[in-house]
Order: structure tokens, then C-alpha cells, then sequence
């Protein structure tokens, strides 16, 4: 009995730990992404005006809409595990009154035996009525291991009580946090149909400018294909160097040192949203029409820093038409690309450090002055920047 007892509350304390440490981490998320939703809302100011609607606009409403979804999605990940930690609760309840119920019980038998026995042969009598002097000793240890008893049963019994009472207490809590999960989850649900709706209204825009569309896509390959080949005469002009190509010790270092910090790398911009993402994907307005990114795009809200993303030596800074300034960096074996640059703070041979700032990202006046900055890395083949840089 004592170990069941013992074994519901540890579980119940575990428990109570793990989904708190769970929920704790969907909330902290939670307002990770409202704080973001606040950002991108910032980004869309004026994109419902007519002189606004641009693919990059549909973007960071889409972006918007998946940042509300997954809001929703977390919202009912805590529900479920509130609803597990009331299904546990509930059955905890049940055991420990049940316990509880067996206890008292047992308690009032132990009572009432032992008041009819004092009434019948009193401690004393039965002490001094030992036949000598060590079964009289015996006697004693006896009674007073069986006050002992009865003092335990009776905390066992208070303890469960009051386990039982702050259990209750936990789930009336759950109960209410589910009804406010549950209120907020239809807010939010009527902000994504409305913000729905919104992207519907700026793709079916944005489709009466099927011509326009077209004409900024094949700008946009026109760039990319100039960015590239800028790419291709540099290695080739580094391969001309040496005829090896072979990389300096402190080139190889960097370039190990770049390669083993995958996934951690800082953004080439303090602050932004990912509106573009690498490789091939279906054109967001223009049916069966795909675009082919050899990056990603960044775009930020204001005035906004490009910076390197590692330490390196700048290797080109060349102005490409419509696409304002690009810096080219090399870390050993790769080279970062930034594109969309003006003011740049650097120039072709120094040698920058992790996040320095090395130029601003064009404000474009006809996008509410937003900035994108357009952002490559290159090792033999362009590699999708996303799986290099941090988690945002």
C-alpha cells in the first residue's frame, strides 16, 4: 500500500515536470513567433495598395500565414499535453481515494482493537504481568512499536489527503489554461482566415500582371547568370595563381574551421525573414513556371547592415545591373555571396571577421522600403545557405 502511495506521487512529480518543461518550451516558442508575426507585420505595411503588390510582398504574407499556422499547431500540442496530465491526475485521484478510503479503514479497526483491549487488559497490567523482567522489556518495545504504527498510518493518511487536495487544486488549473488555450486558439484561427483571404486577394492581383511577373523573372535569371559567371572568373582567376589551386595553411584552416561550424553560422543581416528559399520551386502566381535560387533571399524591415557571415578575405566587389553591388568572400574552400549591396565598408583584399558589417542592404522605395539582400554560398557548386546558417 505504502509503496502504490509512494509510486503515484513520484509519477504524478515527473510528470508534473516533464509537460512543465514541455509547455514552458511551446509558450517561450509562442511568443518567439508572435514577436516575428510583429516583425513581418511591419514588412507589410502598405502591400494592400495597388503600386505594392510584388511577389516579394506575397512572400512575407505567406511567410505570415505559416508563422500563425504553426502557432495554431503548437497551441494544440500544449492542449494535448494538458489533456495527459489531466487523464493522469484523474487516475491518480482515483487510486490515492481509493488508498485513501482502505486506510481509514484499516485505521478505525486498529482503534477500536485497541481501545476494547485497553479496556479489557490495560498497558500497564500487561507489562507488570510479564514473567520476569526481560519478557516485561519485550512487552514494552512491543507497545510502543505499535503507537509508532499508529502515529505513521495516521500522517500516511493526512499526507494522502493533502496530495490528493493539491492534485484537485493542479487540475482545476489545467482545466482553466485549456479554456484560455482554446479561446486563443479561435482568435488566432480567425487571424489566419483572414490573413488567408488577404494572400488570395494579392495572388489573384498580382495574376492580372501576368506580363510584368514575367518580365521581373527573367530579370531575376538575367542576374543570377551574371553572378555566376563573376563566380566562374574569379576561381578561374585564383586558379591561374597557382597552378595547383592549392589553398594557403591559413586559407585550409578557416575553410575547415567554416565547414565545422555548419548549421551555426551567423545571418548575413542582424534581423529578417527567408522570402525566397534555395532550388527549384513552383513560381507562386505564374502557372507551370518554376524559378531555380542558387540562394536565398533575406528580407528585412529598414535600414539594414549586410555582414559577413565568417571570417575570410574579400575576393570581389563588383556592381551588377539591377542588382546594385555584390561582395564575394572566400572562407577557405567557399566563398559567401552578398548581393543587393550599397554604401559597401569594405574592399577587394581585406581580411573581414565574423559579422562584420561590410556594406547596407538597398532600401527599395517601391516595396515600402523593405530590404532584401540576396545570399549564396558557394563550395564547387552552390549549396543551399539555409542548412549553414543558425535556426532564426
Amino acid at each position: 500500500m505504502r509503496l502504490r502511495i509512494l509510486f503515484i506521487i513520484i509519477l504524478l512529480s515527473w510528470f508534473a515536470t516533464v509537460t512543465g518543461q514541455t509547455r514552458s518550451e511551446l509558450e517561450d516558442q509562442r511568443r518567439k513567433t508572435l514577436e516575428e508575426i510583429t516583425y513581418v507585420d511591419n514588412l507589410l505595411k502598405n502591400t494592400e495598395q495597388e503600386k505594392s503588390a510584388s511577389i516579394n510582398s506575397l512572400r512575407i504574407l505567406g511567410n505570415k500565414v505559416n508563422l500563425r499556422e504553426s502557432i495554431i499547431s503548437g497551441m494544440g500540442q500544449e492542449i494535448g499535453l494538458l489533456n495527459e496530465r489531466i487523464d493522469i491526475n484523474l487516475l491518480a485521484i482515483d487510486m490515492m481515494e481509493s488508498d485513501l478510503q482502505v486506510l481509514k479503514e484499516d485505521y478505525s479497526r486498529t482503534i477500536i482493537n485497541s481501545y476494547k483491549s485497553k479496556k479489557i487488559n490495560p498497558e500497564i497490567v500487561y507489562i507488570l504481568s510479564a514473567r520476569d523482567f526481560n519478557q516485561g522489556y519485550k512487552r514494552l518495545k512491543y507497545l510502543q512499536q505499535v503507537s509508532k504504527f499508529r502515529r505513521n498510518e495516521s500522517e500516511i493518511i493526512s499526507e494522502l489527503k493533502l496530495e490528493i487536495e493539491g492534485t484537485k487544486e493542479r487540475l482545476e488549473n489545467d482545466l482553466g489554461k485549456i479554456s484560455d488555450l482554446r479561446h486563443k486558439e479561435v482568435q488566432q484561427k480567425e487571424l489566419l482566415q483572414g490573413e488567408q483571404q488577404r494572400k488570395q486577394k494579392l495572388v489573384k492581383k498580382l495574376g492580372n500582371k501576368e506580363k510584368q511577373l514575367k518580365k521581373e523573372l527573367d530579370q531575376k535569371k538575367l542576374i543570377a547568370d551574371r553572378i555566376e559567371k563573376e563566380i566562374a572568373r574569379i576561381i578561374e582567376e585564383e586558379r591561374k595563381k597557382t597552378s595547383k589551386n592549392e589553398l594557403t595553411p591559413e586559407q585550409k584552416l578557416i575553410g575547415d574551421d567554416f565547414s565545422v561550424n555548419k548549421g551555426r553560422l551567423p545571418w548575413p543581416v542582424e534581423k529578417g525573414i527567408i522570402t525566397s528559399h534555395f532550388g527549384v520551386h513552383q513560381h507562386p502566381v505564374l502557372k507551370y513556371v518554376t524559378e531555380n535560387n542558387f540562394g536565398i533571399e533575406i528580407t528585412s524591415s529598414g535600414k539594414t547592415s549586410a555582414r559577413s557571415i565568417f571570417k575570410g578575405e574579400v575576393t570581389a566587389i563588383t556592381a551588377i545591373s539591377g542588382a546594385n553591388m555584390t561582395i564575394i568572400i572566400r572562407h577557405g574552400n567557399y566563398l559567401s555571396v552578398y548581393t543587393n549591396l550599397i554604401n559597401i565598408k569594405v574592399k577587394k583584399g581585406d581580411k573581414v571577421d565574423t559579422k562584420q558589417v561590410i556594406g547596407e542592404v538597398f532600401q527599395d522605395p517601391s516595396a515600402n522600403y523593405n530590404a532584401t539582400i540576396k545570399f549564396m554560398i558557394f563550395e564547387s557548386k552552390y549549396v543551399d545557405p539555409e542548412i549553414w546558417i543558425a535556426k532564426n
